[in-house]
């Protein structure tokens, strides 16, 4: 019979996050809540990022903050292409009239992974409190938007966190066919380039393994975080010579 899961901590404002390891476990109702209440300010989001924790929580609730035990997350290296998408992929380099831009759309991303999770029991939490603290993050310089562009609109893309070489993915949309996959290609891509080893994926999904994404254990990953988290910001710029990464070892697959 699962023991009752202790009591949740309560946060104020400037608080300091309690361990992850304090996080609850897989017994409980809730694996990998650690915390309620506190901030969505800049430093606060960069603590808890830099802690291995990020918000996740609905309208009507407190902020709920998480640090899940296993840990599903991108190792770039193992980055999967399918067959398909990768014939995609080269139409779309081919083209000029396609390209990947970095921040230069980064509310309107943000907001469309919000209208496009709208009504799903799973993504109800891009709620416009966590809106308006990642803007205010991505003004600070540490998220950033991954933009697929066709013909001068915004057809696809997703928002991270960065913190030095940690990388950290939220949320993705798209508005055509594969355009949020070609997104997460070029954000692998300019991993693999910059030297980045994983990309934080958080919880696991079926549709995120099948793209190579695993689970690792919670202490592997905050090793990882504190490892690079204190290394120089990367320049979040998109150059078409980064898709030669995924060319080099990505053999696409069935």
């Amino acid at each position: 019979m699962p023991l009752d899961p202790p009591a949740l901590p309560w946060l104020s404002p400037g608080s300091p996050f309690p361990g992850a390891e304090c996080a609850w476990d897989g017994n409980s109702d809730a694996p990998g809540l650690l915390a309620a209440g506190g901030t969505l300010d800049v430093p606060t989001l960069r603590a808890a990022y830099g802690s291995g924790i990020f918000p996740w929580f609905s309208d009507g609730q407190p902020i709920l903050w998480w640090s899940p035990d296993p840990r599903m997350v991108l190792k770039v290296a193992n980055f999967k292409l399918h067959r398909s998408m990768h014939k995609t992929l080269q139409r779309f380099v081919a083209d000029a009239a396609c390209e990947v831009r970095f921040d230069t759309a980064f509310s309107t991303v943000i907001h469309a992974c919000a209208n496009s999770r709208r009504g799903l029991q799973s993504g109800t939490w891009i709620v416009p409190r966590m809106v308006q603290a990642y803007q205010q993050l991505h003004t600070a310089g540490s998220a950033h938007s991954v933009e697929t562009w066709v013909d001068g609109e915004l057809m696809g893309g997703l928002y991270c966190v960065a913190l030095g070489h940690a990388v950290f993915g939220e949320s993705m949309f798209t508005r055509a066919p594969d355009a949020s996959k070609i997104a997460l290609a070029a954000l692998v891509a300019f991993c693999r380039a910059k030297s980045v080893e994983m990309i934080d994926c958080q919880q696991n999904t079926a549709h995120l393994a099948s793209l190579g994404a695993s689970e690792i254990r919670r202490s592997d990953f905050l090793a990882h975080v504190n490892a690079v988290k204190n290394t120089p910001d990367l320049n979040w710029h998109f150059s078409s010579l980064y898709w030669n990464y995924l060319s080099s070892d990505s053999t696409p697959s069935t």
